[in-house]
């Protein structure tokens, strides 16, 4: 067995314990703080182009932060997957958008303008107190805030709830470390 097989158990065991906190704390944790601490985290950037996401199966819901930005003159924009190893782009979305089914069930804009954004708050599985996240497996995020990063600085929170927090994550070279991870206890920050 090589390291990377050994790296990929690690990960897939890591992702089957965060699924199960993520979902017996769904049910039960009240996402109004975590969203309240969001928009306070977001809200001083300014008008710019921040990126949410669709909340699928148990995922903690950004959509109202996502709202609240968009009122306030923030251009919003969700990820859409164009293909396996590649980065995500992103589709401006409003409230009142058209949506359809996107790769994985995630729902997307059925048009819009697409957009680069400057901020993002990033779904996870897991993550850490070194603000590590643990994604899906595809890598879309890691290779996406890669490339974004590279270009200019750009902002990536995560939004979890406070029990996908774990004690510390296998990790590759090319895993993305987050600026902040956001939840209904708190937020967590560099430096």
């Amino acid at each position: 067995m090589n390291t990377h097989d050994t790296l990929g158990q690690l990960k897939a065991a890591a992702r089957a314990d965060a699924f199960a906190r993520r979902a017996a704390a769904h049910g039960v944790a009240d996402p109004a703080p975590a969203q309240r601490a969001l928009m306070a985290l977001l809200e001083p950037l300014g008008p710019r182009v921040v990126a949410g996401y669709m909340a699928m199966r148990t995922e903690i819901d950004p959509a109202p932060v996502m709202a609240a930005l968009h009122a306030r003159g923030a251009r919003i924009c969700v990820p859409v997957i164009e293909g396996r190893g590649r980065p995500l782009r992103f589709r401006e979305w409003t409230p009142d958008a058209p949506m359809v089914p996107g790769p994985f069930g995630a729902r997307v804009p059925a048009e819009g303008d697409w957009l680069e954004p400057d901020a993002l708050i990033v779904p996870l599985v897991a993550f850490d107190g070194g603000l590590n996240r643990l994604g899906y497996g595809g890598g879309f995020y890691d290779r996406t805030l890669a490339g974004l990063r590279a270009a200019r600085p750009t902002f990536a929170a995560g939004f979890a709830y406070a029990a996908q927090q774990a004690e510390a994550l296998p990790l590759e070279p090319t895993d993305q470390p987050l600026d902040a991870i956001v939840t209904e206890a708190g937020v967590l920050r560099r430096g």
